[in-house]
């Protein structure tokens, strides 16, 4: 990674929110990840992000998801399970124009559902847009 595109990707996962010793369960990885941003975060955090196999509540789930990845409103529902109170859900979809792209409307529709609300969209790297899922504050 070039120093250009490595200073870029901690610039974006700084976006996140995410803090030192946080812990960060990611879900959906495959090999159209962004690994720059992937990186970045592990920095931030100072650790590994830990896969959906961990057994403890995290501070954040990181969730790369794709149109072909299934029901969202589930996936979402899944997600929320080892969140700790507090916690945030950073789906991760594809930018618009890209293999994979997730409708605005269909996060819109899906989050509800699920138990949570959007809060912010940011661009979480040059082909991927991170949405900020949180639960409603009636329910923190």
């Amino acid at each position: 990674m070039t120093a250009g595109a490595e200073s870029e990707a901690r610039v974006r996962a700084g976006r996140l929110g995410l803090q030192p010793g946080q812990s960060v369960m990611e879900i959906g990885y495959d090999a159209d990840v962004d690994e720059d941003l992937r990186l970045a975060i592990e920095e931030i955090i100072g650790a590994e992000m830990v896969d959906e196999d961990f057994d403890d509540v995290v501070d954040v789930v990181l969730m790369w998801w794709r149109e072909d990845d299934g029901d969202l409103v589930d996936a979402l529902m899944d997600a929320i399970g080892p969140l700790a109170d507090q916690g945030v859900v950073w789906l991760i979809t594809p930018k618009p124009g890209r293999d994979g792209h997730i409708e605005a409307e269909d996060i819109s529709d899906a989050a509800p559902t699920a138990g949570l609300q959007q809060t912010s969209t940011i661009s979480a790297s040059s082909g991927w847009q991170g949405t900020r899922l949180v639960a409603p504050r009636a329910k923190r």
